[in-house]
């Protein structure tokens, strides 16, 4: 369910806008982290980005390995697998 805020901001020249500094702090989003970018029909969803892992999704204890995150589950799992 999508909840209004109230708050309405123009697209500069450049395409970009501000996310006023309540949403912010109210969403955690600090100076220099990275959103991701979702299109839901007609929305735009801006998500704070947490790296998960490739298989399953997990966000929690991922590990970047060659250029890819997988979590320390899966990692165990394929860890079972190969050997």
């Amino acid at each position: 369910m999508m909840k209004s805020t109230g708050v309405v901001r123009k697209v500069d020249e450049l395409g970009r806008i501000v996310i006023p500094i309540e949403l912010r702090r109210t969403m955690g989003i600090e100076e220099k982290d990275a959103l991701e970018i979702y299109v839901d029909n007609e929305k735009i969803i801006l998500r704070k980005y947490e790296p998960a892992c490739i298989f399953c999704g997990n966000a929690e204890e991922v590990f970047n390995y060659k250029g890819k995150n997988i979590c320390r589950s899966c990692l165990t799992e394929l860890g079972k697998q190969v050997g």
